[in-house]
């Protein structure tokens, strides 16, 4: 079963045996990405730890919540705040440590695979996460006690491959919105263009101009235009026709309506253009859609 320590007054950790590690590394999905250790220090005043290249077997994520500390890798000194997390590369020298005056509380992971230097890649610098309506960080901390709770249940195949499935999300949860953040451009914008695409969706059946999009983000329509294929990759009328799309499957997937019908209702007056918008994005006409066996 797991093996929890005690320290730190409401300290919770796992460390998977050295066997059930070596075994799982020969699963499929355990040589891409698997947990090694797994833990929460709240308020960890003394926590200190320090590893030559040569003991430093994993990836370390590091995410503190409160209060602050300080690492260094391969000698560069930085400091951890609140709502900051770092990955430690792996073969890499290091050293971390709570703050004496405001000690932190982390959540921490240990984590290796073929995969795992491409969520690794890029974070020995803080990224923050400031709490907001989009933070999404109460989701992201469930997702960290689903992973711990699994794990405490005992290592059989199926809690280790729910455990790593369970780690591509909370990895991914953070890699891909550090890499949005580092773009200040886009960053400072992103409200507005969730504002657009929730207009878009709301009024999927009504005629809609970019100049009407960008009104409504309080942008000029170039400048909208352009953060709006920065932030979603796409062109904003490209990506509402998908939108559009996506409605109308709903309605071919769900309803009895006939193509002529459902055109109105996603924004399109002509069928025939409605068919080869349709085919362009899905690949295929509209009623070889209907007739596909889905679910």
């Amino acid at each position: 079963m797991a093996r929890l320590k005690e320290g730190f007054k409401g300290e919770r950790a796992i460390i998977v045996p050295s066997f059930i590690k070596q075994d799982y590394c020969n699963d499929e999905l355990g040589r891409q990405l698997h947990i090694t250790d797994i833990g929460f220090y709240p308020h960890a005043k003394y926590h200190h730890r320090e590893r030559k290249a040569e003991e430093a077997g994993q990836y370390i994520f590091i995410y503190c919540i409160d209060g602050e500390g300080w690492y260094t890798v391969s000698g560069i000194k930085r400091r951890l705040q609140s709502h900051q997390f770092i990955i430690l590369p792996k073969h890499v020298s290091h050293a971390y440590g709570s703050d004496l005056k405001f000690p932190w509380s982390v959540y921490w992971i240990h984590f290796d695979g073929k995969l795992a230097g491409y969520f690794a890649q890029g974070h020995e610098i803080p990224v923050t996460l400031e709490p907001g309506i989009n933070s999404r960080i109460e989701e992201r901390l469930d997702l960290f006690e689903e992973i711990f709770i699994t794990l405490s249940k005992g290592y059989s195949t199926a809690n280790l491959n729910y455990s790593s499935a369970c780690l591509y999300h909370f990895l991914g949860s953070v890699k891909f919105l550090s890499v949005n953040r580092n773009n200040s451009r886009t960053n400072t914008f992103r409200d507005e263009i969730d504002l657009v695409i929730h207009y878009m969706r709301e009024n999927i059946s009504n005629k809609m101009t970019l100049g009407e999009m960008a009104k409504h983000a309080g942008l000029s329509a170039s400048h909208f235009s352009a953060l709006f294929h920065e932030v979603t990759g796409y062109s904003p009328m490209k990506y509402l026709n998908h939108l559009r799309i996506q409605k109308a499957c709903h309605y071919l997937d769900f309803t009895d309506m006939k193509v002529n019908q459902i055109c109105p209702n996603v924004g399109f007056d002509d069928p025939f253009y409605f068919s080869r918008t349709f085919n362009k994005i899905m690949g295929i006409s509209p009623s070889e859609y209907r007739a596909l066996k889905k679910g």
